[in-house]
């Protein structure tokens, strides 16, 4: 299986950094929103709370998540470290458009 091409069909923008903040991967949606920039350091894309954010994210591993919304469009947007022998190597930055009416189930755990 080509993990590539599953991140390329799948209905979420994914983005990759290394532990610099610079880009590894976007998928196709991720560079529909944010242009190509594979290469690049993704903090410029970020305003300043947000940079300091990522920053402690490749520095100490952690999660951040949050929804945001732009018009009418709903995102869950979810970054987290990946890592490389037991370190933080970089950042990956999911983004999910949410539904308008979403389920929110709770589930017994079970035992």
């Amino acid at each position: 299986m080509d993990t590539t091409a599953v991140f390329q069909t799948i209905n979420a923008s994914i983005t990759v950094s290394d532990k610099e903040g610079r880009l590894l991967y976007m998928n196709d949606a991720s560079k529909a929103v944010f242009g190509d920039k594979v290469g690049q350091s993704m903090l410029p894309c970020h305003q300043p709370r947000s940079q300091e954010i990522i920053r402690q994210l490749l520095e100490e591993g952690g999660t951040h998540a949050y929804t945001i919304q732009k018009g009418e469009v709903r995102k869950l947007i979810y970054q987290t470290p990946w890592y490389e022998n037991g370190e933080v190597a970089g950042l990956v930055e999911l983004s999910l458009v949410l539904p308008e009416e979403m389920p929110h189930y709770v589930r017994e755990v079970k035992k």
